[in-house]
This record gives C-alpha cells, structure tokens and sequence, in this order.
C-alpha cells in the first residue's frame, strides 16, 4: 500500500547527541551555596513539617469539635491569642470574627490569615490547598485542626497566651510536651 522507506531516511533528521548546556557561571554556585546552607533538605518540601493532625481528624478532639461546630469564634479566639503571642485578648479576636461572620458571613477571609501566621511560625506545610481555600470550604475543620497543632505543641488553649507563658518560664507544659517543640511522631506501625 504505502512504499517501503529507505533504511537511512529516519536518521537523516537525527543531528545526534543533544548539544551539552554551558556550566553555570561562578555567581550562581555561590548563590546556591548561600542558600543551600538555610535549608533542610533532609526534608521533603524544602524543609517544611507536616501537621501533627489531618484536616478530617477532628474527632482527636470531640470536645474541641463540638465547640467548634456550635460556636466557632470561640475556637478561632482561642487560636488568635496564641498565634498573635497575647497581642490581641481571645475575646476580642472571637468577637471580631463572630461580628464578621454575622455580617457578611465571610469569617474565613479573616481567619485564613492566622493559618498563614500559625503555618509562618511552624514552618507547617501549606498542602494541597492554599490557605484561603482550606478555610473558605472547610473552615470548621480547619479552626479545629489548628486549635489541635497548637495543643499538640504543649498549649493550653483555655488559658490564654499569658498564663502559658507563665507555665513555660516555671518549667511546666501541658500534657507532658516542651512548649513549642514540634509533636513527637512514633516511630513503626501502631495498632
């Protein structure tokens, strides 16, 4: 049907090995080596921890869930003051998301910013989702699992950043936990 082609006539538009890239120059060596030396990169992500609980693990908390699922601003108060270190009282970050929640029903344009701020503080992985997405679609549950980051790193979150300031320069943390110090991961397959 089709003629035959002659065996050569494939080769005649190969120019054989691609052409090798000029070496970078000396500048961007250095560069690499000065920011090299700021990074972890024994870690997957550049350098950034995951979330010592999922998104969906609100249940890890059932009182902090339900809280959460009733009244909200409670929770994202309690977030607030320890993500702000005690700037702004639990009170007046809860009041104000509550106000901005009854008003334009858009709370999660606010409280994304401390995900953000708790993530900076953290070096906590941003995931799949950028932040104003996580809280537009799941804000519940991502107040719920920064409240459990938070607690997960020795804070008390009832108590304010004030008196857990106070705990950490007397030695004492909740649960057992150095104050700010990341989770303790185990290690192996737990049942």
């Amino acid at each position: 049907m089709y003629p035959s082609a002659p065996p050569d006539a494939y080769n005649k538009f190969s120019a054989g090995a691609p052409p090798t890239a000029p070496p970078p120059p000396a500048a961007y060596h250095q560069q690499q080596q000065q920011h090299g030396a700021n990074m972890d990169t024994s870690r997957p992500g550049g350098g950034l921890r995951k979330w010592s609980t999922g998104l969906f693990h609100c249940m890890d908390d059932p009182g902090n869930c339900l809280i959460t699922c009733l009244c909200p601003c409670v929770t994202f108060g309690q977030v607030a003051d320890i993500v702000d270190k005690g700037t702004c009282p639990c009170i007046a970050s809860g009041l104000v998301y509550g106000l901005i929640c009854a008003s334009t029903g858009m709370g999660c344009l606010y409280s994304c910013l401390y995900r953000s701020k708790l993530r900076a503080e953290y070096d906590l992985d941003e995931g799949e989702c950028p932040d104003i997405l996580v809280h537009c679609c799941c804000e519940h549950l991502a107040l719920c699992q920064e409240y459990r980051e938070l607690k997960n790193r020795g804070f008390d979150l009832g108590i304010g950043w004030e008196a857990n300031m106070d705990r950490q320069r007397r030695g004492v943390a909740g649960g057992g936990a150095v104050m700010g110090a990341p989770p303790a991961i185990p290690l192996g397959m737990i049942r």
